[in-house]
């Protein structure tokens, strides 16, 4: 009796560990993306409904459509970075040319002409296009670098969640910054303190995303890999294009994210909000607040790669965003039934403080491991099409996140406008059923796009195995090792 061979078993490239000091250094750079955020989701809608004079419902718009309007430009830039060609590389061009021209167009967008509404509507829409853009081509190249760094299901991870801590440090800083220095003495409708507000942001966004580069040169700097010869003109680009994004798995990831972030343009956007004419807190409990969303992200930074170690990251994020979910409408709900403990005739300032500590941890680990998602649909990718589209994955990521935003940003406006909030309003002095009916349409509005969001991220169809088949397959062909037979030449 004859036995067939046993088909060869593709062993799995060992992990990767990468420096410490590298894992920093990468993360760093992302400290402007977290300065963009905080101004366009915290601030930008108060400043130009509360401090410019213009209706909350149509700023909220303006801004939905600079978001998406910027969105169609970051598939562009994700490819166009794919394919940059440079003795440093695809990256670094982009990462030493963008960050002076951001820093000039950040203090355009807070110092609005005297004109008509219409014009400054203009004025917004377009800056605000130009800034995120600029945004784009420092953030795309430097999270495309995440899966050429490592392969590794892990270490993906942990470099994700150095990004994100960096990310939510540069946005916390300027955050604490405005409510302990810029907005100490007049509140957050003063215009001097966003001069300086605009200022400081310039120069953390430039000065980081340079000092980044800086500290990666010498490891990215490499000649760019050669294109394809086979490389067409725009139609046959636009064709690889439409390949690649139309990825099975890229597609139910994006789809997912897109509630996730709607949710968060919505939270950011009425956080100001909230927190002062909500929870009545004081400037003092306002840098408090701050502090205390910082240490969400340092426990989700310690949370997060354990979780994903043993849940896979699949459902590590959906019990993630439950968790998130679940904290963030009970804080809302007993507020909107009259149950939240008070302490000197305002809701308990520890009660919420403990209570959004828990849902921003795990809606931040949710993110990351998003985003860690996102770098293993590279291979998968590569072993349908043969290309690696780095760039052109995470930009298509950062398309849906640019509309999802501009959409939650959209809706808290519409929120505003349906609880008949008004315009330059003092806390303490807005009556009760407009700050329920802003609670009520907050908690509905979150509860529903976020449990539909996770409904759609078990379709999600990348685990462990799969990915570390996929790397030890590419690794083969590229060694000339298919099914274990070398390739002759």
């Amino acid at each position: 009796m004859s036995l067939s061979p046993a088909a060869p078993v593709i062993p799995t490239p060992p992990p990767e560990r990468l420096p410490v000091r590298l894992k920093v250094v990468h993360g760093f750079g992302s400290i402007a993306y977290g300065v963009k955020e905080n101004g366009f989701a915290t601030f930008l809608l108060l400043f130009y409904n509360q401090v410019v004079g213009l209706d909350a419902g149509l700023v909220g718009t303006a801004i939905m459509v600079a978001l998406i309007a910027d969105a169609f430009v970051d598939p562009v830039i994700g490819e166009l970075t794919d394919r940059t060609q440079t003795r440093w590389g695809r990256r670094l061009p982009w990462l030493y040319g963008a960050p002076i021209p951001l820093a000039f167009a950040w203090m355009a967008l807070w110092h609005p002409p005297e004109a008509s509404d219409a014009m400054t509507i203009v004025w917004l829409v377009g800056w605000a296009i130009v800034v995120r853009s600029l945004v784009s081509m420092c953030e795309v190249p430097s999270i495309a670098l995440v899966p050429e760094l490592t392969g590794d299901y892990d270490e993906r991870t942990i470099l994700m969640r150095y990004r994100f801590l960096f990310g939510w440090a540069g946005g916390l800083l300027i955050l604490i910054l405005a409510y302990a220095v810029f907005f100490r003495a007049a509140g957050e409708t003063d215009p001097a303190g966003y001069a300086a507000y605009s200022l400081t942001g310039a120069v953390l966004m430039a000065g980081a995303v340079l000092l980044s580069a800086a500290g990666q040169h010498k490891r990215i700097a490499k000649p760019s890999p050669p294109l394809p010869a086979n490389t067409g003109g725009l139609r046959q680009i636009a064709g690889e294009m439409r390949q690649t994004l139309s990825n099975r798995a890229f597609l139910w990831l994006v789809f997912a994210a897109l509630f996730s972030f709607v949710n968060q343009g919505i939270a950011f956007s009425l956080s100001n909000y909230m927190i002062g004419f909500l929870w009545l807190f004081d400037q003092a409990e306002k840098t408090a607040y701050a502090l205390i969303l910082f240490g969400t992200m340092i426990a989700a930074f310690f949370v997060v790669a354990p979780l994903a170690r043993r849940l896979g990251k699949r459902q590590a994020a959906i019990f993630s965003g439950l968790a998130s979910i679940s904290f963030n409408t009970l804080l809302y709900l007993l507020y909107v039934f009259d149950v939240f403990p008070e302490v000197a005739g305002k809701p308990s300032v520890l009660l919420v403080f403990a209570i959004i500590f828990m849902s921003n941890t795990f809606g931040i680990a949710l993110m990351i491991l998003s985003s860690s998602m996102m770098a293993d649909v590279v291979e998968a990718s590569q072993s349908e099409t043969g290309r690696r589209s780095e760039g052109l994955f995470f930009a298509g990521y950062f398309f849906m996140q640019k509309c999802a935003t501009g959409i939650g940003i959209f809706i808290a406006g519409i929120i505003l406008s349906s609880a008949a909030f008004p315009r330059s309003a003092a806390p303490g002095q807005v009556t009760q059923g407009v700050l329920d009916g802003l609670a009520l349409g907050y908690v509905t509005a979150i509860l529903v796009i976020g449990a539909t969001g996770l409904l759609v991220l078990r379709r999600f169809p990348i685990n462990r195995a799969d990915h570390e088949a996929r790397l030890a397959k590419l690794d083969a062909e590229a060694r000339g090792d298919i099914d274990g037979t070398r390739i002759l030449p």
